[in-house]
């Protein structure tokens, strides 16, 4: 049986390992009390815990257990509260809390050209979301009007958000296969680039033939009137693009006049070691997205930037958005982008993302439970096995690591079921990322020798 907090299963499958971990506990009373109060979905319900503090890389529950948070819905880039960013929101609420739509003000403006400045060559416009989903609907929405087409395609198993637009493209069956009735039309699907378990039978990388770039060529061919491909530039499971994947899917977009949308809601502002994903493919999409770490780990805010010729949407609202340029939010991400350019934390994600790599890459040589280890800059996969020969995933043995690396005081997320995400905050010190990383390897050590 799976655990729903790990793996997003249903209540019935509560496994025994978080039955343990929150009986007796304080947090107890409060989530019989969630569980009552708000809606049930998968991957939230019901709750792991309770949390009463959140401070820089730190999480604490009300047992006063305290976590180094490798995890953070990918929002904490910066750290939890961060005072720059708390001091900037403070500030503008005395100034200014809130701007009616279609007036405007001095801080949304300043975070639109900054973006426009720090953004892959070319992209210069910009709209604010509240939220990363929002920002793929209104990129879809752009995509349709300067192409006059409706079709899009993208893969399966992404992720573009839970509205039924953002599901539609997306390819999780959490967020899919629940809806009655068809979704939006004209979203066809490819199998994703996913080198280490590669669907067209290559063995890795080092050896891709790119059929997973021309079966979007392929498609694009075949399909005729394609408005966009829209993907995310690494996957969050993760999973790295192979090499050329994306300037073979640039170029076909420019042959078949399909736009390129690049989903950079977890990926972008440093966390791969680059301010932008797609920078480590010499790529520039069309329109990319951003949301997520942009609030600085406090507040919601997401934008969707596009090339200026894409600036088609003067005649109708392609958003419109009741907090579209709140100037709270855009005082709080423009902090978040200061504290990210003079902390030099892009660089910060590369250099530890190469050490913790290289360390867990060595580490996994001597364990056969790890089948694979991979990631760029502070995003990192190990992924547990039953075989390493033959892959086949082991469900069970991760959770059982999840839980022990909780009891260690680290928390992180399990993807595809097998697949220990590690997604640590850029302003993580070496020494804390080491001692994260011991906790991690001697779970797994741990859980080898129980076979």
């Amino acid at each position: 049986m799976t655990d729903p907090a790990v793996h997003g299963e249903g209540e019935s499958n509560l496994s025994a390992a978080r039955r343990a971990w929150t009986s007796g506990t304080r947090a107890a009373p409060l989530l019989e009390r969630d569980a009552g109060a708000f809606l049930h979905q998968s991957l939230s319900t019901p709750c792991l815990t309770t949390i009463r503090r959140a401070e820089g890389i730190w999480i604490e529950d009300h047992d006063g257990r305290r976590f180094m948070d490798l995890h953070g819905n990918s929002v904490h880039h910066i750290g939890y509260g961060h005072p720059r960013v708390i001091a900037a929101i403070k500030a503008q609420l005395d100034a200014l809390p809130f701007s009616p739509r279609r007036f405007t003000n001095e801080p949304a403006i300043r975070l639109a050209e900054r973006l426009g400045e720090l953004a892959p060559g070319g992209i210069a416009k910009v709209l604010f979301t509240t939220g990363g989903s929002d920002a793929n609907e209104v990129a879809l929405k752009i995509a349709r009007a300067a192409t006059g087409r409706f079709k899009t395609v993208s893969f399966w198993d992404s992720f573009h958000g839970a509205g039924l637009g953002a599901a539609a493209i997306g390819g999780e069956a959490t967020f899919r296969s629940h809806i009655a009735g068809p979704l939006l039309p004209g979203t066809e699907h490819v199998a994703p680039f996913a080198c280490y378990r590669c669907p067209y039978g290559h063995a890795g990388p080092d050896v891709c033939g790119l059929a997973c770039a021309r079966m979007v060529d392929y498609v694009l061919e075949r399909e005729g009137d394609v408005a966009a491909v829209i993907g995310e530039p690494m996957r969050a499971v993760p999973h790295v693009p192979p090499p050329g994947f994306w300037k073979a899917v640039r170029e076909a977009c420019d042959r078949h006049g399909a736009l390129l949308i690049l989903d950079e809601i977890p990926t972008g502002l440093g966390k791969t070691g680059r301010m932008f994903a797609c920078e480590h493919d010499d790529v520039v999409p069309d329109i990319v997205t951003l949301g997520k770490a942009l609030g600085g780990g406090v507040l919601p805010i997401a934008a969707c930037l596009a090339r200026p010729g894409l600036d088609v949407g003067g005649d109708f609202a392609i958003g419109h958005y009741t907090h579209e340029k709140n100037p709270v939010t855009a005082a709080a991400a423009l902090a978040t982008l200061e504290v990210i350019e003079e902390e030099g934390l892009v660089e910060k994600a590369a250099d530890l993302g190469a050490h913790a790599l290289a360390r867990l890459r060595s580490f996994a040589a001597s364990q056969p439970l790890v089948g694979d280890v991979r990631g760029r800059g502070l995003m990192l996969g190990v992924e547990i096995v039953k075989d390493r020969t033959t892959r086949e995933e082991n469900h069970e043995a991760a959770e059982r690591i999840f839980y022990r690396c909780l009891e260690g005081g680290v928390s992180f997320k399990i993807s595809q079921g097998c697949v220990l995400t590690l997604s640590p905050p850029l302003v993580i010190s070496r020494e804390d990322l080491d001692r994260a990383l011991d906790v991690v390897e001697q779970a797994i050590d741990h859980e080898g020798r129980r076979r």
